[in-house]
């Protein structure tokens, strides 16, 4: 290409426009804001604050060695493992010939919508990367808008609703619980009457149950075995075993979509090859679980859990709507009821809520419209995961029994998020 051609003519229609991830973007800013001096809280990519487990660490360092291609779905073991996990989690037979695993849960939704023809179905406000990587690809994405009110969860009336127009239109419909940005999850009785409609219209769905092992309470509910026939699990390392940097991901599908599975597998032997060697050795290890990572989830379950609840009361304070949180450790405070204050300031979008809060706080946070929600919403996402996570997970162990993870500690521990949403607070009121 000469110099004096408009680049972007050389350009993929569906690439042209095309923004580096918004997770990605507010994590390298923050970097470089860093490096000039400011003081930044990173509340904007959510990478887990905690290190991976012990014993999963020990199986990386041993198997370091491990240098050869390994078979492009997976190690064996890894995908035993993994199947006898499924087995174990949900009651029902599944087997290493269900299972595919990827540099990352992200590639392997990407490869999904690569080899299946239909459109995507995603509840907003959702995950940053869903509807871009649909795009890039040319398939139709549809929008279904949920709300506060009824906990940012999806109903299964308005799924049937879009459904009942075309209703033998191929669709992949992603759901995400706990959620990536609110925190919410769903209920049995909400997953069940998703699970009818699902099955009335013969749609695929991908429950990514990345946050399942962080839900607060340690009671994670899903649709795998509401749905079996037509739910594909997708899961990983990178939230409940901290290993987000390691890019392991898996999807575990029903036997009746081992035609997906077999055109996705296909397509990874063209792209990725084959997902790093030592990292599937050690996640071997993660998914036997064993009493160290069930005391380590239990440590970091806690302190989410009250962090998140007194993020959520400090917001509420400051007059923000927000749902607290179940899982994971995000937030989606909406600050609607400042509008017309904000507006006075020259604020009228979650963009530019979020730019002077961060130019004039040093607090990075993500807008609503990122994930979905319309521009002139104040709604933004908070990941509250800027604190020394093996630090905080050593001192909760040393809590008797089921003490109460209180302010006293979290100030001690976690003190870096609750200024962080101090000084947010502080600056909605124009201070």
């Amino acid at each position: 290409m000469g110099c004096d051609q408009a680049p972007d003519l050389q350009l993929n229609l569906n690439v042209r426009g095309l923004k580096p991830s918004a997770t990605v973007a507010i994590n390298e800013r923050s970097d470089r804001l860093r490096q000039e001096g400011r003081r930044v809280f990173k509340l904007g990519l959510g990478q887990s604050p905690f290190p991976v487990p012990a014993p999963v660490v020990e199986e990386l360092r041993r198997h370091a060695p491990q240098k050869d291609y390994l078979p492009v779905r997976g190690l064996p073991q890894l995908r035993d493992t993994v199947a006898r996990h499924h087995c174990r989690t949900f009651g029902f037979s599944s087997s290493a010939e269900d299972v595919l695993i990827g540099p990352g849960s992200k590639e392997l939704m990407f490869l999904l919508q690569l080899v299946y023809y239909g459109d995507l179905v995603i509840p907003t406000p959702s995950w940053v990367s869903y509807a871009p990587q649909a795009r890039i690809i040319g398939r139709q994405v549809r929008m279904l808008a949920t709300h506060a009110e009824n906990g940012w969860r999806l109903g299964a009336d308005q799924l049937d609703q879009l459904c009942r127009t075309d209703p033998s239109r191929p669709r992949i419909v992603v759901l995400n619980y706990p959620s990536n940005p609110t925190g919410a999850t769903y209920s049995l009785e909400d997953l069940t009457a998703l699970a009818k409609v699902a099955r009335k219209y013969r749609l695929i769905l991908v429950s990514d149950e990345i946050y399942g092992k962080l839900h607060h309470e340690g009671k994670h509910c899903s649709i795998v075995p509401l749905y079996p026939e037509g739910t594909i699990f997708s899961g990983g390392l990178s939230k409940w075993c901290g290993a987000g940097g390691w890019r392991l991901g898996l999807f575990v599908f029903p036997q009746c979509l081992r035609w997906l599975l077999e055109a996705m597998a296909a397509v990874a032997s063209e792209t990725f090859t084959s997902t790093c060697a030592p990292v599937q050795f050690a996640a071997v290890r993660a998914f036997q679980e064993g009493p160290e990572i069930e005391v380590y989830l239990h440590g970091a379950r806690r302190i989410l859990r009250s962090l998140g609840q007194q993020l959520t009361a400090r917001l509420r304070d400051a007059g923000a709507r927000v749902v607290r949180p179940q899982g994971g450790f995000y937030l989606f405070p909406d600050f609607g009821a400042h509008a017309e204050e904000l507006r006075g300031r020259g604020i009228a979008t979650s963009a530019m809520l979020c730019e002077r809060l961060l130019e004039e706080t040093g607090v990075a946070i993500l807008p609503g419209e990122e994930f979905g929600r319309p521009p002139e919403e104040l709604t933004a996402r908070l990941a509250y995961v800027n604190f020394d996570g093996a630090r905080a997970l050593e001192a909760v162990q040393d809590l008797p029994g089921e003490a109460t993870v209180n302010e006293r500690f979290l100030q001690a521990y976690c003190g870096a998020s609750l200024e962080a949403v101090d000084r947010l607070c502080e600056w909605i009121h124009g201070g």
